[in-house]
């Protein structure tokens, strides 16, 4: 179905070709910045003027008579310099509202399969939907998943699920690091720890020894520091691995599976959609095979050079504090390959073919997400890429950046200790706070309700406060300010969820047909203003969806779903529902029920935030 933005658009940019008999019109239309001057500003016009140097307000004023928006609009107000002012009329509100209430979207799971539908809240899905990989979250194996891991991965999984919301092909890869120097180290650890135990007459558990990763990982740092003859063996050790020795790679094989179980737990608590599907896991031991062919075909075209010892692609435009050019490493003078290496294998191998559960695709878009710190490493990663040909104009590759999560004392969360904070400790944390509030707010409910509602409310929040606030800016991380019942939390937006459906329940306790009496509502009757206001913006969701995607920007969805909590806030207090007359009933019914549907869409399936029926 059309949107009221995408009918306007249409339609003033048809009056403009009309008023000046130029093809090149976009009439720009967007939400208004105040209500009282309508619900949506055209600002085409005055760039158009500008082109064909004439008076704006004149231009504004003929590109009004030649438009018919009668069907849609008020009459339009000329404002300013050429602003063109729309007011929806209430006709087309409700028209729109039972279209969006009634729309539904169907997808064909496979052949003989019945298609899936599902309600499409008047959003389309894309004509022509693209093969995406998402780039997200990578942990490194052998060390628990701190804070600073909490971004990518959330803002990750909700760029993923917009994009699959409106029928996108998205592949999802976790590029965990899992292969380099300490992994030798590691292997050398664990085979001393089996031999240690044989002497016991113990065999190796091999679950219990790495039960906890951390602690693993630093006693294994401690003894190569300590002892030379370790040392030496922990670099055999490594050599081992990376020529292929089947004794090593047991080894490796066990750590990483150890803590793949480790960081899986992580992602189950945060409802993320990166376990269950091997091919998800994509490490840099994937490419380990590929990395030599990737610096020969560089070379080959005349794109790297050995530097000082190393080999270097110098991509035009990047320079050094000196001015010099700024090389792109890909091989040590070692011999050793870097991270650049391993992002160009995986580049590479994303556009020109990833195999994904028994199928092969070819990348369309490659979205990476990660802290802002990397921003000149993807520059010049995609610079590279292109000069080697791999990306054509056609592809799209894209970095979203984000800011840090910061303390009270505005730097890097910490611990007291001053280490980075586990990401478990803090969500465990989060859930011990959620059942605190809602002990006090609801102590008669049944422990098991009361834990269900406990992990729903305290993951959402923390979840939530990082979606709230703009990806590009450091936030300050405070759990008592995204626990509040109050301000655009998630506790908040459950609560109006739960608000929401207790009028259901207390319906069905009156004997009354909620469903049967929502169905008689075929033309909505939105004459009270906060209805009406109500009705308008439930008809704008798609807007919502589609700012959050077109800079992959969650913060757009948040408030979007924290003023329509508020809108119906407003219009709860001022219409009653259950005691409505019968001719105002109905409509209200249906308004009740599409703001609930669609903040449930919203944090459920869109940011992966759980809904509970009441708290």
């Amino acid at each position: 179905m059309k949107l009221a933005t995408d009918i306007l658009e249409e339609r003033i940019s048809a009056a403009m070709v009309a008023a000046t008999g130029r093809t090149d019109c976009a009439a720009l239309v967007v939400p208004a910045t105040d209500p009282k001057f309508g619900d949506y500003q055209a600002n085409g016009v005055m760039a158009l003027a500008k082109k064909i140097k004439t008076n704006p307000r004149k231009l504004a004023e003929k590109v009004v008579e030649n438009l018919d928006i009668e069907d849609i609009c008020e009459k339009p107000e000329i404002a300013g310099a050429g602003f063109i002012n729309l007011r929806l009329k209430p006709e087309f509100v409700a028209a729109t509202l039972l279209q969006v209430a009634t729309h539904y979207v169907e997808e064909v799971l496979a052949e003989n399969v019945p298609p899936l539908s599902w309600p499409g809240f008047g959003i389309d899905r894309v004509k022509q939907p693209k093969t995406i990989v998402v780039d997200f979250s990578g942990p490194n194996i052998a060390k628990q998943m701190h804070v600073g891991h909490l971004r990518s991965t959330i803002i990750g999984d909700c760029i993923c699920r917009l994009l699959e919301f409106l029928g996108h092909k998205v592949i999802r890869q976790n590029h965990i690091g899992d292969w380099g120097m300490q992994f030798g180290l590691l292997c050398a650890y664990l085979a001393k720890i089996r031999i240690d135990q044989g002497r016991q007459g113990k065999a190796l558990n091999i679950s219990k020894a790495l039960a906890d990763i951390e602690t693993f990982y630093k006693e294994a740092q401690q003894l190569s520091n300590e002892d030379k003859e370790f040392a030496q063996e922990a670099r055999e050790a490594t050599v081992g691995l990376h020529s292929g020795d089947r004794r090593w790679i047991y080894y490796w094989e066990e750590i990483v599976l150890e803590s793949r179980k480790h960081y899986e737990q992580i992602y189950r608590m945060l409802n993320v959609g990166l376990y269950d599907i091997d091919e998800i896991i994509r490490g840099e031991s994937f490419y380990r095979d590929m990395l030599a062919d990737v610096v020969e075909e560089l070379k080959n075209k005349g794109l790297a050079k050995e530097s000082n010892g190393a080999v270097c692609v110098f991509p035009e435009g990047f320079k050094t504090k000196d001015g010099e050019p700024l090389p792109f490493i890909i091989q040590k003078s070692d011999g050793a390959y870097l991270y650049a290496t391993t992002d160009l294998a995986a580049l590479r191998y994303r556009v020109t073919g990833i195999e994904y559960q028994g199928e092969k695709y070819k990348a369309d878009k490659i979205i990476y997400v990660t802290d802002a710190r990397q921003k000149l490493h993807f520059e010049m990663l995609f610079a590279v890429a292109k000069m080697a040909g791999w990306v054509s104009q056609t592809i799209e590759l894209s970095h979203v950046m984000f800011g840090s999560v910061l303390g009270e004392n505005g730097r890097p969360l910490k611990t007291r200790e001053g280490e980075n904070v586990k990401l478990k400790d803090l969500l465990d944390e989060a859930v011990e706070r959620a059942k605190a509030v809602v002990e006090e707010k609801n102590p008669e409910l049944p422990a098991e309700k009361k834990s269900e509602i406990a992990k729903a409310v305290g993951i959402g929040a923390v979840k939530y406060a990082d979606y709230s606030n703009n990806r590009t800016s450091d936030y300050v991380f405070s759990f008592d300010k995204m626990l509040a019942m109050e301000g655009n939390t998630a506790p908040y937006m459950q609560y109006a969820y739960a608000r929401i459906k207790s009028i259901e329940r207390k319906g069905q306790e009156r004997n009354i047909n909620v469903e049967a009496e929502r169905s008689k509502a075929e033309k909505p009757d939105l004459t009270e203003p906060s209805e009406l206001d109500l009705a308008k913006y439930l008809i704008r969701y798609s807007e919502a969806i589609e700012a959050a995607v077109s800079d992959y920007r969650p913060n757009y969805l948040t408030s979007y779903l924290y003023e329509l909590a508020q809108k119906f806030s407003v219009f709860y207090t001022n219409c009653p529902v259950l005691d409505a007359g019968p001719d105002k009933r109905p409509t209200r019914l249906l308004l009740c029920d599409l703001t609930a549907k669609t903040i449930k869409h919203g944090l459920s399936e869109l940011l992966g935030i759980e809904v509970v029926e009441q708290m």
